[in-house]
């Protein structure tokens, strides 16, 4: 997408007039007085909704710095999980470089909570966002960015929309991976992986999943766990695994969580050291285990600096084509990695 022509955003005015009410009348509604009559109110939201407006939260802010609010808005899986932390404090370390201030919010893998905090954050006008998107349709935002909004996007790219985007390498990550394990004498190779809705998700499973058929061992259907929603269920399902007549002799977990759960259900069953794992994410404090976790890396701080720039570039007034930008993964042999198959 080749940003054009700035659109000028509805205004409050616009509303009062389609709405046939006062400005006064406008003003209340969005500042949720409760004694507007709730027929005017209709007719507000009704008028709203149909300009595509969002009520202006930082009016003052705006006036004084020039169309500007020096914020910037981040939304993540889940800022407490490591890897969103450290694309987190990656781009609070760089914003607070250009004086901005960053808005944050988790996304829970819920399109529902994206859409919100989306909406949220373009009503306290904030200059840019940054998303690693839950959703499968973006087509939303191509309105927004008519008005001066400027989107980039973080680990999974968006649908039906156009931005910057900056991706890993998780399908070629996951195939060396799996690889490696091979490497090892390995056949029978668990796979624990998100909802295979989730991008990331699915190119980590069509990488296992190259990796078995250039081996010409094929895809276990029974080796294949999906979708795992708590740790409690997960690490229950894993043993189960383990203590099947088919079990496996190395494990494949798509990422940091699910590699905690492969760590877990191995040491409840007293396996750790004789069944192999390998990791995706990295995970704080991996060295220190016995054995060590050998694991598929982003390279984090490439991702967040070049997603971040890209944003402020398009803020300082970019029009370049976008660019999605696919940054390497990197494999780190620990020891769990390396236990060769019995």
């Amino acid at each position: 997408m080749n940003p054009g022509r700035t659109v000028a955003r509805p205004t409050m005015r616009e509303v009062a007039a389609l709405s046939g009410t006062s400005l006064k009348t406008v003003s209340r509604v969005f500042n949720s007085v409760p004694t507007v009559d709730q027929i005017l109110v209709e007719k507000v939201l009704k008028a709203a909704k149909k300009l595509n407006y969002t009520p202006n939260m930082t009016a003052g802010s705006l006036r004084r710095t020039n169309g500007k609010t020096k914020t910037i808005g981040i939304l993540l899986e889940d800022i407490s999980n490591p890897f969103s932390a450290a694309l987190y404090r990656i781009y609070e370390d760089y914003a607070a470089e250009r004086d901005y201030l960053i808005l944050a919010g988790s996304l829970d893998e819920q399109p529902e909570r994206e859409l919100e905090l989306v909406n949220l954050f373009i009503s306290r006008r904030v200059d840019g966002l940054l998303i690693a998107p839950s959703g499968n349709n973006h087509a939303y935002l191509k309105s927004e960015v008519a008005t001066g909004m400027h989107f980039g996007f973080i680990d999974r790219p968006p649908v039906d929309f156009t931005a910057d985007t900056v991706l890993s390498t998780n399908r070629e990550g996951s195939f060396a991976a799996v690889n490696h394990l091979i490497s090892f004498g390995h056949k029978k190779i668990l796979f624990l992986g998100d909802d295979p809705a989730i991008y990331t998700a699915q190119e980590r499973y069509e990488g296992y999943v190259k990796a078995l058929k250039r081996a010409k061992f094929g895809v276990n259907k029974g080796l294949v766990l999906r979708g795992l929603e708590n740790e409690e269920s997960a690490i229950s399902e894993v043993r189960k695994v383990l203590r099947s007549s088919d079990a496996p002799t190395a494990i494949y977990a798509t990422q940091n969580l699910l590699t905690w759960v492969a760590m877990k259900a191995l040491r409840a069953e007293k396996l750790e050291e004789k069944i192999a794992l390998v990791g995706f994410d990295d995970l704080p404090g991996a060295e220190l285990l016995r054995p060590a976790v050998s694991l598929v890396k982003q390279d984090l701080a490439e991702m967040g600096r070049r997603s971040i720039e890209m944003l402020f570039d398009r803020i300082d007034g970019a029009r370049n084509e976008v660019q999605t930008v696919v940054v390497p993964t990197t494999f780190t042999a620990m020891g769990s990695g390396e236990i060769p198959a019995t």
